[in-house]
């Protein structure tokens, strides 16, 4: 697993969703703070470290991971860059068993995360740890792998 950072977004445009929230139309610039649960994306073309945007889909089309846990951090003060992935790592794990339906530590399937910077913290009050899952066994899943149990 590895996380990624949330930067601050320049240029990000409005992700069409259905009534129910559900994203229907390809979105290539969806900013990062716009994630929802439920939500199917592909990650920028080498992306390591800070993200501004992702490319949301519609999670019936291929795509590389989907959100499947978000949560906010407590406090007024940035904890630190350690600090905050290690209470990412600990959310989307204890999330993921009821979400695949089985442990992380027994799935092929993997996660990564998304969390606040010190300065998307300081400036945009960024608060929230956004979990993606993903399958290395593939580059694209279509559809959900809620359930998966695999």
């Amino acid at each position: 697993m590895a996380g990624l950072l949330l930067t601050g977004c320049s240029g990000a445009t409005e992700t069409e969703r259905d009534d129910d929230g559900t994203v229907t139309e390809r979105n290539d610039d969806a900013s990062v703070f716009d994630i929802q649960v439920g939500d199917c994306y592909n990650f920028p073309s080498g992306a390591t470290g800070e993200v501004e945007t992702l490319t949301a889909i519609p999670c019936a089309e291929p795509h590389e991971a989907e959100a499947f846990h978000e949560s906010e951090i407590d406090g007024d003060e940035f904890p630190g860059t350690a600090e905050v992935e290690k209470e990412a790592e600990t959310e989307c794990v204890t999330a993921f068993d009821s979400f695949v339906g089985l442990s992380y530590e027994e799935s092929t399937l993997d996660f990564t995360y998304l969390t606040p910077t010190q300065q998307t913290w300081d400036q945009l009050d960024d608060r929230l740890i956004s979990c993606l899952i993903t399958d290395p066994a593939t580059a694209e899943v279509t559809g959900s792998l809620e359930g998966a149990a695999r």
